[in-house]
């Protein structure tokens, strides 16, 4: 009974502060240097659209087979469905009418140019870090975009949280507004890193574990993300091949799949060597996640033989018999290793699953242009074979993950890749 009156207890304490809040937004005001900072330059429309490549905007704000930045794609959450807007200069229905201080207080205090509150899927926990000259950057390069007249569509979420009383009193809680402050100490290139991560990039808004009113936790630890279906693993790393994973979607050590296949894409491969090298000193620095004692239950000798003739029919030609995985003939990195496997080490199995039913691809990228690809296996292997195989890669050549049961499997054989 205590649990069950947990969440209400909290939902009663967010509403009551923000009925209090509503009157009291909580923002801070960053003046531009000039005018000059958010004209329609060349110097300005340039570095807006890397830094709209660094912040992935492309991947929220526009719609499948839609016009570029016109809005309309469905953000699912646990709270209900939020719409992305549409961000083009059209007068109407865009973004043509905001200022430049409008644009800024949407990125950084999260308030619309109405004086809504907007909506967190809206990663303004993370854009606020950025600074006024990037967002004005960012603001230029926007109204350089063709306009299109496209009208935005509401949000559709349950009650309470269609809220902006509820809406404050989250802000309360959890948002602070506050530029990225840089740390001397550290270096450049280190300052650069957490700048990207942290801001623009906003990777804690998968790779941090979120709380039951959907705020992210501090840190980059990894969680499942329950709407996409896949788990985002913690991001610090000791692999010396990140930059390369980062820019390319592949390298010795592995291959990006899934949600992250779209970052890669659309937005890492397009950065700079320097900028992607910064991101890896950056993570290589975060503390290491705890050695996780051995799990339990490991497979039964029975599973690990059916898992072992499953890998041998379907997987050796690719992966190998020691699970080291292949080279192209190029030497670029072409069938990921098993051995050793991050994605495979993960407590949960999640995306090893997925891999198996659905198959995937890495990214397309300039630095791996053909990338080559995970066949389906859903339509050949039934939940107790898929679980057999997949927990037969989890505990073998040194791997030490624990048995995959039917159900798991079951449960996402259903569902949707994104």
């Amino acid at each position: 009974m205590k649990r069950r009156l947990l969440p209400l207890l909290a939902l009663v304490l967010v509403l009551a502060a923000g009925a209090a809040l509503l009157a009291w937004p909580r923002a801070e005001f960053i003046a531009a240097k000039s005018p000059q900072s958010w004209a329609s330059s060349p110097a300005n429309i340039a570095r807006g659209a890397y830094l709209a490549r660094a912040g992935d905007c492309a991947a929220c704000h526009t719609s499948r087979g839609g016009q570029p930045y016109a809005g309309g794609r469905a953000i699912e959450t646990p709270f209900g469905r939020v719409m992305a807007p549409n961000i083009t200069p059209d007068l109407a229905t865009g973004i043509g009418a905001w200022t430049a201080d409008d644009f800024w207080n949407a990125l950084h205090n999260g308030i619309g140019r109405d004086g809504r509150l907007l909506y967190p899927a809206f990663p303004y926990p993370n854009y606020t870090k950025v600074t006024r000259e990037d967002a004005d950057a960012l603001f230029a390069w926007l109204r350089s975009l063709p306009a299109v007249r496209q009208q935005n569509q509401a949000h559709a979420l349950r009650f309470p949280y269609d809220s902006q009383a509820a809406l404050a009193g989250w802000r309360l809680l959890y948002f602070r507004p506050g530029v990225q402050q840089a740390q001397p100490a550290r270096g450049l290139e280190w300052n650069r890193g957490a700048y990207l991560v942290e801001g623009l990039g906003h990777c804690s808004a998968c790779h941090s574990p979120r709380n039951g009113l959907g705020a992210s936790g501090q840190g980059l630890q990894g969680g499942l993300i329950p709407v996409l279906g896949w788990y985002a693993p913690a991001l610090a790393s000791t692999d010396p091949h990140l930059a390369q994973l980062l820019q390319t979607g592949v390298s010795p050590n592995g291959a990006v799949v899934g949600p992250m296949a779209e970052v890669v894409r659309q937005s890492l491969q397009h950065l700079s060597k320097q900028d992607l090298d910064a991101m890896a000193a950056y993570l290589h620095s975060l503390p290491a996640e705890p050695e996780a004692p051995r799990p339990a239950p490991l497979p039964s000798e029975a599973l690990m033989k059916l898992g072992a003739r499953i890998y041998d029919r379907h997987c050796v030609d690719c992966h190998g018999k020691d699970g080291r995985g292949a080279m192209a003939a190029n030497g670029a990195p072409a069938y990921p290793p098993l051995a050793g496997n991050r994605t495979l080490a993960m407590r949960d199995p999640v995306n090893a699953i997925r891999i198996v039913l659905n198959g995937g691809f890495p990214p397309a990228t300039g630095g791996n242009p053909r990338p080559y690809g995970m066949p389906p296996y859903s339509h050949v292997l039934d939940d107790a074979e898929v679980a057999a195989v997949v927990s037969y890669v989890r505990a073998s050549w040194g791997n030490a993950a624990r048995m995959v049961t039917a159900p798991e499997v079951n449960r996402y054989r259903a569902v949707p890749l994104d």
